[in-house]
C-alpha cells in the first residue's frame, strides 16, 4: 500500500502547500487551509477513469438529433435553463441555506417525472422520510420519482448503473465522499473527485445532472472554483430573507442566454410562478409620495417594472451617509455629482438612501434617469406623477442618453396601465408608431427639470 501524505488545501480555491498559510496566495483568502490527506493510487480506478473509447469524428458526421430538449413543467425554470433540460447537460444551482434549492428541485424532478421518465433524487443531508414529508407538503404524487439517502459515491454510480434514470439530482455535492479519498467530505479534493466522476457518467450516457452546491459567506459557490467550469450551466437562486420573492439567475448557460431570469415566490404549498413580476413589484407602491419613481429593467428578454424609492434628509455626520441597496453604490455617488453640478441641487450635507423595492438587484443603465429623479423628488419634497415611467442613461455633461430594448420598455409599461414614459430623445425618433402610452422625449436634464418640477 502506498504511504499516506499530507498536505494543506485552500477550502476556497484548491490551492495546495506543503505547510499551513494563513494568507492563500492565489485567492488572497485568509484562514482557508485545511489539513488532507491522500495516498497515490496502486492501480486505475476502472469505473471512475476519466478516459473516453470515442474516436475522433468529422464535425458534420456528428448527430445531434437526438438532442431535444425536455421541458420540466415549470415557466420559470424552463425560461432560465434556455427553453428545457438537454440531455446530458450537468446543472450546478447554489443558493444561500433555507432559500428554496431542495423544494424548487423536488418539484422540478417531479414535474418531470409525470412524463413517464425515471428519475432519481439522491440526499445527503435528508433522510428518505424527511423528504417524503416534504413532498407531502408540496402535495407531489410522482411513481417514477425514486428517492435515495445515500453519501457514498461508489455506491450512487451502482444505483445509477442499476436503474438507469433519465434525470439525477444530487442533494448536496458537498456531503458525498469517495472511498478512494481519505480526506473528509466538503474537502477540495472529495468534491473535485465526486462531481468529476458524476460529471464524466453524465456525459457518457447523456444523464441530465442537477447538483446542489453550498455558498460562502461572500455568496459564491463553496468548493473549487474549477467546479463551476467543469459544469454546463451554473444558477444561482437569490431572495430576501424578509420578502417571499425568490430570483433563480443564470451566470453560464452553454445552451442558453445568461441573462435571464425566474421569479417565484415562497408560499406554504411550496414556490409559485410569478409571471407577470412587474405588477407584484408595484403592487403596494404608494402614491403621490415624494421620492417614489418607477423604472423599467431589462432582464434577459424581460422587462420588469420596479419602484425606486429615493430618501434625501438633512446629516448630522461629518461625512453624510450614502446608503443603497438594490442599485450599485457608486453609481449612486456618480449620479448624485451630475445632479449638484448640473441642475444646482445643495446634496453636500444631506444623507441619501436609495432602495429598490420588492428585494430586485437592478444594475443596467437604463435606470440612471429615475434615480435622479428619484432623489430630487425627496430633495424638493415635491411628488412625481404616478402614471409616468422613467428610463435613460444619463452622462457626466447631464445629457441622457439612448438605451436598448426601448420598444420591449414602453409596451410593457403600457400593458400595466402607465400613461406616459420619460425617455431619451434618440429613442423617441423609432416609437413614433406608439400611441399609448404617452412619450415624451428628452436630451438633457434640463428638459427633464421642466417637465417635472
Amino acid at each position: 500500500m502506498a504511504k499516506a501524505k499530507s498536505v494543506y488545501a485552500c477550502q476556497s480555491c484548491g490551492y495546495q502547500s506543503a505547510k499551513w498559510l494563513g494568507k492563500c496566495p492565489d485567492c488572497n483568502q485568509w484562514n482557508t487551509f485545511a489539513e488532507e490527506r491522500f495516498e497515490k493510487a496502486t492501480s486505475p480506478r476502472g469505473e471512475l477513469s476519466l478516459g473516453s473509447k470515442e474516436e475522433p469524428a468529422p464535425i458534420h458526421e456528428i448527430n445531434t438529433a437526438e438532442e431535444g430538449r425536455v421541458q420540466c413543467g415549470i415557466g420559470e425554470f424552463d425560461r432560465v435553463l434556455g427553453g428545457g433540460l438537454v440531455p446530458g447537460s450537468v446543472i450546478l444551482i447554489g443558493g444561500d441555506p433555507g432559500i428554496g434549492k431542495s423544494t424548487l428541485l423536488l418539484q422540478a424532478v417531479a414535474a418531470v417525472s409525470r412524463k413517464n421518465i425515471t428519475c432519481l433524487y439522491v440526499s445527503g443531508e435528508e433522510s428518505q422520510r424527511q423528504i417524503k414529508m416534504r413532498a407531502e407538503r408540496l402535495g407531489i404524487e410522482a411513481p417514477n420519482l425514486l428517492v435515495l439517502s445515500e453519501t457514498s459515491l461508489e455506491r450512487i454510480l451502482d444505483h445509477v448503473k442499476k436503474i438507469k434514470p433519465g434525470l439525477l439530482v444530487i442533494d448536496s455535492v458537498q456531503t458525498l465522499f469517495s472511498s478512494t479519498i481519505p480526506s473528509a467530505p466538503g474537502s477540495i479534493a472529495q468534491v473535485r473527485e465526486t462531481s468529476g466522476a458524476i460529471i464524466v457518467l453524465a456525459k457518457k450516457t447523456g444523464l441530465t445532472t442537477f447538483l446542489i452546491g453550498h455558498v460562502t459567506k461572500d455568496g459564491a459557490i463553496a468548493g473549487p472554483r474549477l467546479l463551476e467550469h467543469m459544469v454546463d450551466t451554473v444558477l444561482y437562486f437569490e431572495g430576501e430573507r424578509g420578502h417571499s420573492f425568490r430570483i433563480l439567475r443564470a451566470v453560464k448557460n452553454r445552451f442558453g442566454s445568461t441573462n435571464e431570469i425566474g421569479v417565484f415566490e415562497m408560499k406554504e404549498a411550496g414556490l409559485a410562478e410569478v409571471t407577470n413580476p412587474s405588477e407584484i413589484f408595484l403592487m403596494e407602491r404608494p402614491l403621490q409620495v415624494p421620492g417614489s419613481a418607477v423604472v423599467c429593467s431589462i432582464e434577459g428578454t424581460r422587462p420588469i417594472l420596479v419602484e425606486l424609492q429615493a430618501l434625501v434628509c438633512r446629516s448630522f455626520l461629518a461625512v453624510p451617509r450614502r446608503t443603497t441597496i438594490g442599485v450599485d453604490h457608486n453609481r449612486v455617488a456618480l449620479l448624485v455629482a451630475v445632479l449638484e453640478k448640473k441642475m444646482g441641487a445643495k446634496l453636500f450635507d444631506q444623507d441619501i438612501f436609495v432602495n429598490v423595492a420588492g428585494g430586485v438587484n437592478v444594475d443596467e443603465p437604463a435606470v440612471d434617469l429615475g434615480i435622479i429623479v428619484a432623489i430630487a423628488s425627496s430633495a424638493r419634497e415635491e411628488a412625481l406623477d404616478a402614471k409616468t415611467v422613467f428610463f435613460g442613461e444619463v452622462g457626466l455633461a447631464g445629457e441622457i442618453r439612448g438605451i436598448s430594448q426601448a420598444e420591449a420598455r414602453v409596451k410593457e409599461a403600457g400593458k400595466l396601465g402607465f400613461e406616459r414614459c420619460i425617455l431619451p430623445s434618440s429613442n423617441h425618433a423609432q416609437l413614433k408608431h406608439i400611441k399609448h402610452p404617452q412619450l415624451v422625449s428628452v436630451r438633457s436634464l434640463n428638459e427633464c427639470w421642466k417637465l417635472l418640477f
